[in-house]
């Protein structure tokens, strides 16, 4: 037996040989005593048996890294230096500059820097398996006893420990807050009120279980409306501890109903709320609460209104309890002298909480009774710093400003008086500062930005110097916000929203789809010899006329190529989240011009189904819509049913383009390329979108020729050279047009001539206006409405001549024979309003034939 050998294969041969009992050159079998030969059988031993075990076991696994459990600024349950479950607050360590770190290899753990409640404060550093989150004192019990920790103390030792903690607010008797923090005695009953000493009229802490007057009495008060009562609710989240009215509750969208009772809104941040109620991040991470009012934010710049008042890490003081001061100008509430939506003044419903206004007829709404609120001021939408705001000041015109953080302005500024609600806002064009509050601002929009050498006419140099950094400050926040927005979205959104795939169109209700008789479907001429039968390059006849050939009829038979709705020849495509557009489409190849790309595939609907659904995404504030028209009876929604086809995104610039085809006797929409299109390149359309009313979406295309808005026609780009450098064309110096418009708007009814409660037209370079009845219309039209001057007098499509005395015009194809150029002033005029005419009329008079006798008779008040 080698004992040499055996030893230096040994593991434990090193422990062995420390121990400085012998040594493996001293051994052998003939002069080794019986203790030594006994401890090197027993390393022997145990070198084999574990050799076998690790043969049989493999290799041992690397562990993976403990993930981040407590972030910076949480309060949690820790237990180190033998103390019992101590409230703590997770901090930044100031020599590290971290709250976190790894200890240990090869079985890692995490260690979070702590920081004591109470007196005496102590700093250390505690692994994440004596670390549990805090959620009230009534947990000190639950809290597991752990191994060489210490041990829980007697029981008076565990009220000094529970009662006192300086991480909250103060809620005295019947929910009336003092607003300060300090050493609290913590309600071990429903409601989870911590309590200065004296607010509850006590000298020293009791000993034992302190519960509250309302804990005891079992009446508790409303949260939200501050009035107690027997029929109130409590929060089903355990930590929370607040009482609600039905009623009172339900008037916060963020409460929702939640294991036979509801989740109040002091769970849910608001601000995430409004952008996207289903976004899963508005009830995730740190958030601070209102001391008075059921509204909650993320504990961060961009989440938190402006005006808030920070009380302690988890608690402050929301704008809603905004008090103006009396005699104060700049407290005093104002409304702008034109409707929101329209643009146009007149009788208006103005909101009491912010400066907008509006039409009844444009918001379509019966007249209100008392105080009205618009929808945004309804669902809390507040200003928030970095936002551009128009700001009233005295008598001064709309300013644009920048909200401004309290702690980034001069100390000059800070020191001045301000309330709860106020917040500095920093002007542009200027170096001046001003408190004001929501009563007196309204949002900076992106129309505005396109506005600003519109709104800047005739104006001092300091104003349109405001403008310009507005706009461009403006720009430069939009594209911080959509990239913020877009990790945001990649975080919560791995995967695109929830749609049923389907591979073919679906009827819904009354909708048919047609089957043609093989008969009755196009033969083509091309032969199966043919190099590319029925291909794009071929001269297929159906193909030209938009009609797909039939495998049964088709002379090529299986090598037509002109079946791809049917084989669904589709694009290799993938979905993928774009920059500031959502999700969408992009090819996984290249894709060369006319190809088939995909087809267009939903739920096929009729009108009436397609209004319901409309009006069920407006009620219920759902901004995308999938629908496209199929024909004049049916429409595709591609929204609750689709393919990947639904997520191509509207471009003015496209490199796809919709087609109808007729497959097997019915329609059917395809997309095809429009140029070539190489691999990874995202798949756009014109969405070609009718906008309803003042239903303007701003595009973010990015193209060059970008109209701005969906259903606005994108502008025309000017020729470029071999170079792609753009050429401007030389015109020559025309005579301006007597038509040129030199007025903004007429003050006269284009149909009466008279003036009084007048509405204009929303068509950009129209000035004319109307009265309501010289329309024939009830009430005032609401939105983005054109008058009747851009339509065809007989078919009511797009005009292309006008008459300039009235508002008679007509299209293409019937301005022949109805207007002509007046021999007197080469004006164009329909025939009413021939001046070298027997009986010619003044500009605003109508003809109206009278039934008596036939002869006709001037009315000014009448349009034909």
């Amino acid at each position: 037996m080698n004992v040499r050998k055996l030893l230096l294969k040994s593991k434990y041969y090193s422990y062995y040989r420390a121990s400085g009992k012998a040594s493996y050159d001293t051994i052998n079998l003939g002069k080794a005593t019986m203790s030594q030969i006994f401890q090197l059988l027993l390393i022997i031993n145990l070198n084999i048996g574990l050799f076998g075990v690790c043969q049989q076991m493999g290799s041992p696994k690397k562990k993976s890294l403990p993930p981040v459990k407590f972030l910076e600024g949480e309060v949690i349950w820790a237990k180190f230096n033998r103390r019992p479950w101590w409230p703590c607050e997770v901090t930044v360590d100031p020599l590290q500059g971290t709250y976190h770190k790894m200890k240990g290899r090869p079985w890692p753990c995490r260690l979070y820097h702590i920081r004591t409640f109470g007196q005496p404060v102590e700093l250390a550093w505690v692994t994440g398996k004596a670390i549990h989150t805090f959620h009230g004192g009534f947990e000190f019990e639950q809290l597991p006893l752990l191994r060489r920790r210490g041990r829980q103390r007697d029981e008076d030792y565990k009220y000094i420990v529970n009662m006192w903690h300086s991480f909250g607010i103060c809620w005295t008797i019947m929910n009336h807050v003092c607003e300060k923090t300090g050493e609290l005695l913590l309600c071990e009953g429903q409601c989870c009120g911590a309590f200065h000493l004296q607010c509850i009229g006590l000298t020293d802490p009791p000993i034992g279980k302190f519960v509250c007057q309302e804990c005891k009495s079992g009446v508790h008060t409303c949260f939200a409306c501050k009035k107690p009562g027997e029929d109130v609710m409590r929060c089903v989240i355990p930590v929370c501890g607040k009482f609600y009215h039905g009623e009172c509750i339900a008037n916060h969208a963020p409460a929702a109903p939640l294991h036979r009772g509801f989740r109040c809104s002091l769970h849910v941040c608001l601000s995430c709320f409004i952008t996207n109620p289903v976004n899963p991040s508005v009830s995730k991470g740190r958030l601070t609460r209102c001391v008075r009012c059921p509204v909650a934010y993320h504990a961060n710049d961009y989440c938190m209104a402006a005006g808030s008042v920070v009380l302690a890490n988890n608690s402050f003081l929301c704008p809603n309890h905004f008090t103006p001061r009396r005699g104060f100008r700049n407290h005093e509430h104002v409304n702008v002298s034109w409707c929101f939506v329209c643009s146009e003044g007149g009788s208006l419903l103005c909101c009491e909480s912010c400066p907008a206004a509006f039409h009844q007829e444009c918001l379509n709404i019966d007249m209100p009774e008392g105080s009205w609120f618009c929808n945004d001021c309804l669902a809390g939408k507040k200003p928030h710093y970095k936002d551009i705001l128009w700001v009233k000041v005295g008598r001064y015109r709309w300013w644009p400003a920048e909200v401004s953080h309290p702690k980034n302005i001069p100390e000059n500024i800070l020191r001045m008086r301000h309330n709860v609600g106020e917040f500095p806002v920093h002007f542009f064009g200027s170096n001046d500062y001003l408190w004001t509050y929501q009563a007196r601002v309204f949002p900076y929009m992106d129309v505005d930005t396109n506005n600003k050498e519109k709104m800047g006419k005739g104006v001092d140099a300091i104003y349109k110097k405001a403008l310009e950094e507005a706009a461009s400050r403006f720009l430069k926040l939009q594209a911080e916000k959509e990239l913020r927005q877009l990790q945001e979205d990649r975080r919560n959104d791995k995967k695109p929203p929830p749609y049923r795939h389907i591979k073919m169109n679906r009827p819904i209700g009354k909708v048919q789809f047609i089957t043609a008789d093989l008969s009755e479907i196009p033969r083509c001429n091309c032969k199966a010899s043919d190099e590319n039968p029925c291909g794009i390059d071929s001269e297929c006849i159906n193909r030209m006329l938009m009609y797909e050939c039939h495998p049964q009829v088709c002379p090529a038979g299986e090598c037509c190529l002109n079946q791809a709705f049917t084989k669904r020849q589709y694009s290799q495509v993938e979905i993928f989240r774009t920059l500031a557009r959502g999700w969408g489409l992009r090819c996984a190849h290249d894709i060369k011009k006319g190809e088939f790309v995909n087809e267009y595939v939903g739920e096929v609907i009729d009108e009436e189904e397609c209004r319901a659904r409309i009006k069920h995404a407006q009620d219920n504030d759902i901004c995308n819509f999938y629908m496209l028209t199929l024909d004049k009876d049916r429409i595709i929604d591609a929204g609750p049913k689709g393919n990947q086809a639904r997520f191509m995104n509207h471009s003015c610039q496209p490199n796809c383009e919709t087609q109808k085809w007729t497959v097997n006797g019915d329609t059917r929409v395809g997309l095809f390329a429009l140029i070539d299109i190489p691999a990874g390149t995202e798949l756009t359309f014109n969405y070609n979108l009718e906008c309803l009313a003042n239903g303007k979406t701003v595009c973010k295309c990015g193209a060059p020729n970008c109209s701005g808005f969906l259903g606005v026609r994108p502008k025309n780009n000017p020729p470029a050279d071999d170079k792609g450098r753009k050429l401007k064309k030389k015109v020559q110096a025309k005579r301006k047009n007597k038509m040129e418009v030199t007025k903004e708007r007429e003050d006269e009814c284009f149909s009466c001539g008279d003036g009084g409660q007048i509405v204009s037209c929303k068509r950009p370079g129209c000035p004319k206006v109307y009265h309501a009845d010289c329309l024939n219309l009830t009430k005032r039209p609401a939105g983005r409405w054109e008058c009747p001057w851009h339509q065809c007098d007989l078919c009511g499509k797009e005009a292309a001549s006008f008459c300039e005395m009235c508002p008679s015009s007509y299209c293409t194809l019937h301005r022949d024979g109805m207007l002509f150029i007046s021999k007197l002033d080469g004006r164009l005029s329909c025939s009413e309003h021939d001046p070298c005419g027997p009986d010619p009329l003044e500009p605003g008079e109508i003809r109206e034939y009278l039934p008596d006798t036939g002869r006709r008779s001037r009315n000014p008040l009448m349009r034909k």
